[in-house]
Formats: C-alpha cells, structure tokens, sequence
C-alpha cells in the first residue's frame, strides 16, 4: 500500500510538471537570468525528479518482496526448533546438554512474551505443547518488530536457533532419522535464514539511501524542486505581475512539504 509521504512527493512531482508546462506556453517572455529556472533545467529537473520516484518505489517493492520472503523462511523456525528438543530428548543425551539446549530454545520462543499472554488467557498460537513447559506459537506478521526484551527480533532468533543447531552437531547422541532435523539440513536451514535476513537489510540500505537522494532532490535548501518552485513564481510575477493570470495560475499551484 502506498503510504501518505510517498504519496504527497508523487503530487508534488506532478505539480512541478504542471508549473514548467506554464512556463513552456509562455514562449520567449519566459527568459530569467538563473539558470536553475531557465526552461530547459525545469525540464530536466522534472524528468529526473520522476526518475528518483519510480526508481524509490520499485526498491520499495523489492523490500516488501524481501520481507515477505523473509516471513515464509522464518516461519517454520520455532515449530522446528520445538521438534529438535523433542528429539534430543528422546536420546540418551545428558541433563547438562538438554539443560543447556533449553536456555537456547527459551530465547528463541520467547519465554517472556509467552508468560504474558498466558496470564492474560490469551490463546495459544502453536501447534502443541513445548518441551520447555510452555507454548509455542509461530513467527506471524505481527512479531516482525524487535523485540529486545523477550529476544524475538530475527537477528536475536537466527543467532539464538544458529547456535542450538551448533550445539546439537556437537551432541554425539543426537543422530535423529527425520531429514528435516538432521544436522546437516539444520545447517542448510541456517544459511537460507541468514541470507533471507541479510537481503532484507541490504535491501533496505539501498532504498533509505534512494529515500535521502530523492527527498534532497524535492526539497533541498537551496535547489530543491520546491524552492526552485518558488522562484519560478517570483520570476512570473516579476514580468506578468502581481494581478496577471499567469502569476494566478501559478499561485494555484501548491506543494507539500516533504521531510528530509
């Protein structure tokens, strides 16, 4: 969904290309001193300021694809991390091994947060019991922010499940016969998550940076869209006047603020 901000600078732009439209009828009479407003730079500022749009709204896209490719990896972690405590338990592994696999899979299904909703009857979201006492529930749309206290960010899951995965290849005893939990494909799985996470944060590197260039495009101090805008109006008024219908179409024509 394209929100408010990003709405507002596509009508800023559009507005912009009514304004150098005006001064392109105007013919000759248009003629100012500055060069940053001289017809052809107009024209050239519109074009790249529609660039700037479409290029932050397709990196946009890229990251909303990112994200939800994300969500899809993540979410079969806490249900898988639940069957690997089921199966180490079902080893001869000792009580120091579980008990040190458990403080892991507590961080990564979040004791805390679970404490809370359980004391406020909320329902249980998992697919069973937790070998920790608990509930376990899957990672949903709704758990994406970081969560520092109860440890749920994806950073703090990925390296809370990363190193389970180490600690059980170190487990002679745990030699399951299911594929999905053999060691081998854990490590599998630990590599798509992090490449799923670290594409989403790449991802979203470039399309902040396109943000600032675009927004310093629009609305920079001193050659931004906006200003430039200003002093296109001023020049008309100067040669048409105060009163003129082309100093009032002009006037008519309003822009938002964008933030920097």
């Amino acid at each position: 969904m394209t929100s408010q901000s990003e709405t507002g600078h596509a009508k800023n732009v559009a507005t912009f290309n009514s304004l150098v439209s005006f001064c392109q009828g105007y013919g000759n009479t248009y003629n100012p001193g500055l060069v940053a407003i001289q017809l052809s730079s107009l024209q050239t500022l519109a074009t790249t300021a529609q660039a700037a749009l479409e290029d932050c709204k397709s990196k946009q896209l890229d990251f909303d694809h990112a994200v939800d490719a994300r969500l899809m990896a993540f979410a079969a972690l806490r249900p898988r991390a639940q069957k690997m405590m089921y199966a180490l338990r079902a080893t001869a592994a000792t009580e120091v091994t579980i008990d040190g696999a458990m403080v892991l899979y507590r961080k990564i299904q979040g004791r805390r947060k679970v404490a809370k909703e359980e004391a406020s009857g909320a329902p249980d979201a998992g697919t069973g019991s937790d070998p920790a006492g608990g509930h376990s529930g899957d990672l949903n749309a709704k758990e994406q922010k970081y969560i520092s206290v109860s440890q749920l960010s994806f950073d703090n899951v990925l390296a809370n499940f990363s190193a389970l995965v180490e600690l059980l290849s170190k487990v002679s005893q745990y030699q399951p016969n299911e594929t999905e939990l053999k060691v081998a494909s854990l490590k599998n799985y630990v590599a798509e998550l992090k490449l799923a996470n670290q594409t989403v944060i790449n991802l979203y590197t470039a399309w902040s940076n396109l943000r600032i260039s675009r927004n310093q495009l629009l609305y920079g101090a001193s050659s931004g869209m906006v200003v430039l805008a200003g002093q296109v109006k001023n020049y008309v008024k100067s040669i048409y006047g105060l009163q003129s219908p082309q100093y009032k179409h002009l006037i008519s024509l309003q822009f938002t603020n964008g933030k920097m």
